[in-house]
């Protein structure tokens, strides 16, 4: 999507969003005393807050590991009317127009912004009291939010498909920072390398990655962005070049549904709305289109 049209689709969405009224009050940094307050808040729409909630459950509201700061926003009686994460990815969750404006103002202030991504009409909204003195706009990818609530029919034997080791890091690396430039026009391996292998190896050690490996080679491999009773959210769903079209997506990710729809409400994707092969594949493999999503890329400021 070209730039002037991405603008205009922010604004011509944002004009037209009945967000409630509410006493314009101050943002402020969430700690770790208020983490029971912030997931109840965020477990009100559960399948739109997973990375939120996830990053909460496992790191608190207060760690470097997060890549960015949780704020909160109460109302005029002290009930919270927003939580939202700024930083590297910034993802926020408003019930008002007051909360909006209160976290973009905290987020105008921050410079290394990466992206911001949510509902398309929230995002819009927060775009509109954001661009003003934000970072630049320089890529927007709109997405379809996609769930899956009942375990698929199994098929043949996946036997081969296991949660990744550290044996895998170099193979898993290369494959995910590809997938992430094509996305978002950055390659992480040239702006944070080391940062990136550092997620990546953190996510196998907390069993967040499965793969399938073959003589050496990465055939399959997905991420587990975020796991809570409600939602898992994943990433970064990968086929091998070579072996796309032969079923194996739909094999392996049937097996893995199956064994985390055995501990969870449901599975939750991004799907890139230019991809009508990939929304295809989710649509066919029993996935439901919940909501548009809107994910801005921006550039640095100086």
């Amino acid at each position: 999507m070209t730039l002037e049209s991405a603008n205009l689709s922010l604004e011509t969405v944002s004009n037209s969003l009945p967000f409630a009224a509410a006493p314009c009050l101050t943002a402020f940094p969430l700690g770790n005393e208020s983490k029971a307050e912030a997931l109840q808040f965020l477990a009100a729409r559960p399948l739109h807050t997973v990375v939120m909630s996830g990053l909460i459950i496992d790191n608190g509201l207060e760690s470097e590991l997060n890549r960015g700061t949780f704020y909160g926003q109460r109302n005029s009686v002290g009930a919270l009317e927003g939580v939202a994460l700024i930083g590297h990815t910034t993802i926020i969750e408003a019930r008002t127009d007051a909360a909006l404006r209160a976290f973009a103002r905290v987020a105008q202030e921050f410079r290394r912004a990466h992206v911001i991504v949510g509902e398309q009409e929230s995002v819009a909204r927060f775009w509109s009291f954001y661009a003003s003195a934000g970072q630049p706009l320089r890529r927007l990818c709109r997405e379809t939010l996609l769930e899956l609530r009942e375990s698929p029919v199994l098929g043949n034997n996946a036997g081969n498909l296991r949660a990744a080791n550290l044996k895998d890091l170099s193979l898993i690396v290369p494959a995910h920072a590809a997938m992430a430039c094509e996305e978002s026009g950055v390659d992480p391996l040239q702006v944070d390398p080391e940062g990136f292998r550092s997620r990546c190896r953190r996510r196998i050690e907390q069993g967040r990655v499965w793969v399938c490996v073959e003589d050496g080679k990465l055939i399959f491999k997905t991420d587990i962005i975020s796991d809570t009773p409600d939602v898992i959210y994943l990433e970064g769903i990968y086929v091998r070049q070579a072996d796309r079209g032969k079923g194996l997506g739909s094999l392996y990710l049937a097996h893995l549904a199956h064994t985390l729809l055995s501990r969870t409400s449901s599975i939750s994707v991004l799907v890139n709305c230019e991809r009508p092969r990939a929304m295809k594949f989710f649509q066919q493999f029993g996935f439901v289109s919940r909501s548009l999503y809107d994910t801005l890329y921006l550039q640095m400021k100086r």
